[in-house]
């Protein structure tokens, strides 16, 4: 991932996807954890159909709530 800029700060990451955007998911993980930036992988956790509104919304409560960006 060229041109990204370093991620500072003290804050929380929340990742989710369906099953179609499972394998960008991981590839963001990887990008995170070699950051050594926090972040939370709410699902899903297998690249198996699902229904994305229910990760969307996962996501969405957490960062309207102030718990996560």
């Amino acid at each position: 991932m060229a041109n990204i800029l370093p991620i500072r700060g003290n804050f929380m990451i929340l990742i989710g996807s369906d099953h179609g955007g499972f394998d960008l998911k991981e590839k963001i993980k990887k990008f995170l954890i070699g950051e050594k930036t926090e972040f939370e992988d709410i699902g899903t956790k297998i690249n198996e159909s699902v229904d994305y509104p229910d990760y969307g919304i996962k996501v969405a409560s957490a960062v309207s709530e102030g718990k996560a960006e």
